[in-house]
């Protein structure tokens, strides 16, 4: 609200003389899950807080289109100053939700977990993974801090993945460690030592299979890189327990809400 606010206020809102009480429908153009509504609230309350906002539906529900989502009673002004925001909030948050949801659809296989990835837009990952929770996925380390993940530029730099995850087993700490694998040979080097989850980096189909077979009993699967509507499934045959997706946060198309006095 701030940035949509600062220096001078609404301006254009301002014009109008009659702050008088109005009804206003929150309407869905397209059929998606919906989430935001809270945070789309608590924009208008920001303006007004005797706005009073009414929902017609919860967070995570698939609503189709054309449905009134919520209604907004209240000043004229402060509803005209926070509707855009309390719609990009909708818009943004129900698109991750419904990709979220499709890619979960597609699996079929509730013990394979969609995942999202860090590939959020800056300052706001948290209402991104929350959209995805509520589309049905799973939200893997929030950040940096959460859990030691050994990826390809580590080993990169480092030159000797078997010691860079023994130093991890020895630093964890109680954090879980996930290390990052390329290739089945690369695996092989560290398959005997103790750590937590084996992520397997843009495998073949034939390869994951294998890697899979590999890890049975030893470590949690997961399988990251080039995941698509098209393949998703395909992945999830090869028995991976977990599939990270980035195109859920980075690339979800926004949902079209409108506001209507």
């Amino acid at each position: 609200m701030s940035e949509d606010l600062k220096p001078s206020g609404d301006v254009s809102t301002k014009l109008i003389r009659n702050n008088k009480k109005i009804k206003a429908k929150i309407i869905l153009n397209q059929s998606c899950v919906v989430a935001g509504l809270s945070f789309a609230k608590e924009a208008f309350k920001y303006s007004d807080k005797k706005v009073v906002f009414k929902t017609n539906t919860q967070d995570g529900r698939k609503i189709n289109k054309g449905k009134v989502v919520a209604i907004v009673y209240g000043k004229a002004k402060g509803i005209l100053k926070s509707e855009r925001v309390a719609l990009n909030f909708l818009s943004l948050m129900s698109g991750v939700a419904t990709i979220t949801r499709k890619f979960v659809d597609k699996v079929k296989d509730k013990n394979c977990k969609i995942c999202c990835t860090r590939k959020t837009t800056p300052n706001l990952r948290f209402i991104q993974k929350y959209a995805v929770k509520l589309g049905g996925g799973t939200n893997h380390r929030f950040n940096l801090s959460d859990e030691i993940l050994i990826k390809d530029n580590h080993v990169a730099i480092d030159g000797n993945i078997r010691k860079l995850v023994k130093r991890a087993i020895k630093n964890r700490k109680g954090k879980k460690i996930t290390v990052e694998v390329d290739n089945l040979k690369q695996f092989k080097k560290i398959i005997d030592l103790k750590f937590n989850r084996i992520l397997f980096d843009n495998m073949s189909l034939k390869n994951l299979r294998k890697g899979v077979k590999l890890s049975n009993k030893l470590y949690e699967t997961e399988a990251s890189g080039g995941v698509s509507l098209k393949n998703v499934r395909k992945i999830a045959s090869t028995g991976v327990k977990r599939i990270s997706v980035g195109q859920i946060t980075h690339s979800a198309p926004s949902i079209n809400f409108n506001l209507q006095v």
